[in-house]
């Protein structure tokens, strides 16, 4: 019975601390989310880039997630594989400064944590101070896990069961090695899981050689972590995260080796504490990073012989082709069938959209006219994609499929002509004004010109969140991307204030910018617009939607 009594204590425990890593990189990536590009692409020095992946992974609390972004940023083309790399080591490292923060007993903050999170999280509307309060509920959750771990394992640290494994795992350190690395794998944390391996040393329920092992295993598992949500990726992607792992395997099975050799020989006289064993986690990802950086550009030469990329067709207009269309409108199929079809099409023209967005405001300091062109011919294929779903929504046979399925189908084809029309605010709006500052000397200033970017970064956060909606139909989803929409038009009317603040201040870029500063605002609120337009089909079938914003009875409310 104790042995039961203790796994489920464990499983709770575990859980909860996975749960609350969860809260914390969620309330992060809602509040600053739309910033990460700006902070990773930037160019840097291979140290830099480093440090960016230190800071990003204290943030988030996930090694992992930096690794997410960094290949996500290289299928895009805003990273190279050294900058990539170098800020995916980095990200390990800041992981395990974040151990060592976690790992000090800070139970009476809990409390503060709590009451403080907890207030700003129900009773604050602002969006950021609630994802403060989100982050500071996560943080105490964090403690309150890592408590119950201790906890569980007070009944059974004295039981015969207990010192008889960590005995066996402190003898055969290949096998804590491969333990260690299978739990980092299936908790897809691997600052859960090495909190929990410093926890037990702490508490003297394993030996120090024992967590040792486990530790090196759990940083060796948590590099498979970024392979596996990567692996349908673009192959010039995975590389990073492949380059990773077999950098962290050589590095994890050479200190797995050595320490155990100089732990057995006693040549090492150690305190063998739980915080000694922060101290070599942090210092094993600091000299892997010293050791791989400086080789970056050879490892790039040598994963491109590795994983060659494989040749894509190219559009005439510069970009790659995208895939053809999901639409067949001589095999409409069943509902099911259609509306799954319909699902993918909207996809794929989310994702033209969103190639045309992306560079938009690239193109105002580029001075490529034929940049702005190819963009331009991509709101062609917008537009027979629209074409295309009309035609087929036309032709499904209403009266076979169903009122339900006939209506999501038109709020479907309703979403299309908002991509449409989404498409035509980059083709006909930005680019125009892009090719209006071409061979001019004006210039925005440097607050308008960050306001601008600031903005344009998070509506392509809302992009990705749009796409998600429609392919999830979460509810939770929908009204972050409602709420969001709420944001951007504050922001929109934030900046517009300080333009006209700067104006009257006398500043000679705002004067020569003003006409596309306050243009270009106007089209960023428009494009977000349309594009949050996929939540209010969702929000209103479950009754999350006010019909009006007006006051029906003038006369009550006058009383």
């Amino acid at each position: 019975m104790a042995i039961v009594s203790f796994l489920l204590s464990l499983a709770g425990a575990t859980m909860l601390l996975l749960f609350a890593v969860r809260m914390v990189r969620t309330g992060i990536e809602r509040s600053f989310g739309a910033s990460f590009q700006r902070m990773m692409t930037a160019k840097r020095g291979a140290l830099s880039n480093s440090a960016a992946g230190v800071g990003l992974a204290i943030v988030l609390q996930s090694s992992a997630a930096v690794a997410l972004l960094a290949t996500g940023f290289v299928t895009a083309g805003y990273l190279q594989f050294p900058a990539a790399l170098a800020i995916v080591l980095g990200g390990d490292l800041g992981s395990a400064l974040v151990i060592q923060i976690l790992s000090f007993r800070l139970d009476w903050l809990v409390p503060v944590l709590l009451a403080v999170g907890g207030y700003l999280f129900v009773k604050v509307e602002q969006r950021k101070l609630r994802q403060a309060g989100r982050i500071l509920m996560g943080i105490a959750f964090i403690l309150i896990s890592l408590r119950f771990l201790r906890e569980a394992m007070d009944p059974i640290r004295d039981s015969a069961f207990l010192p008889a494994i960590a005995e066996y795992l402190a003898q055969d350190y290949l096998t804590a090695f491969i333990v260690g690395g299978a739990l980092a794998f299936v908790m897809h944390s691997s600052v859960a899981a090495i909190l929990m391996c410093v926890t037990l040393v702490q508490i003297g329920a394993i030996p120090f050689s024992a967590g040792l092992s486990l530790v090196l295993g759990a940083n060796f598992g948590s590099a498979f972590i970024p392979v596996w949500l990567t692996r349908d990726m673009d192959v010039v992607a995975r590389r990073v995260p492949y380059a990773n792992l077999a950098l962290r395997g050589v590095w994890a099975v050479a200190a797995l080796f050595i320490g155990n050799v100089f732990l057995r020989s006693g040549a090492l006289a150690l305190s063998e504490t739980g915080q000694m064993l922060v101290f070599a986690h942090i210092a094993f990802n600091a000299v892997l990073v010293l050791l791989a950086i400086p080789f970056g550009s050879g490892l790039s030469r040598m994963m491109a012989q590795f994983m060659p990329a494989p040749r894509l067709r190219s559009g005439g207009n510069g970009f790659d082709a995208r895939p053809t269309s999901a639409l067949d409108i001589h095999n409409i199929g069943s509902s099911a069938q259609a509306l799954a079809s319909l699902k993918q099409e909207l996809l794929r023209m989310s994702e033209l959209v969103e190639v045309m967005f992306r560079p938009a405001l690239d193109l105002y300091r580029d001075n490529d006219l034929d940049r702005i062109r190819a963009v331009q011919a991509l709101d062609k294929d917008v537009n027979a994609c629209l074409a295309g779903i009309r035609e087929f929504v036309a032709a499904m046979p209403t009266e076979e499929f169903g009122r339900d399925a006939t209506k999501t189908a038109r709020d479907m084809m309703e979403y299309a002509i908002r991509l449409e029309t989404a498409g035509d605010v980059v083709a006909k709006r930005l680019c125009v004004l892009a090719r209006d500052l071409q061979g001019t000397e004006a210039q925005f200033s440097a607050d308008g010109w960050s306001e601008l970017t600031r903005l344009h970064e998070c509506i392509l956060s809302n992009l990705k969140l749009a796409s998600n909606v429609l392919v999830s139909d979460d509810l939770e989803s929908a009204r972050i991307l409602s709420l969001e929409k709420t944001e951007v038009k504050r922001a929109e009317r934030r900046s517009r204030k300080r333009h006209l603040k700067r104006l009257q201040t006398g500043m000679v870029e705002s004067f020569e910018t003003s006409d596309i500063h306050l243009e270009t605002l106007r089209a960023l609120r428009e494009f977000n617009s349309h594009i949050a337009a996929v939540a209010y089909p969702l929000l209103y079938k479950h009754g999350q939607l006010l019909e009006t914003r007006l006051i029906e009875d003038m006369d009550a409310a006058d009383d």
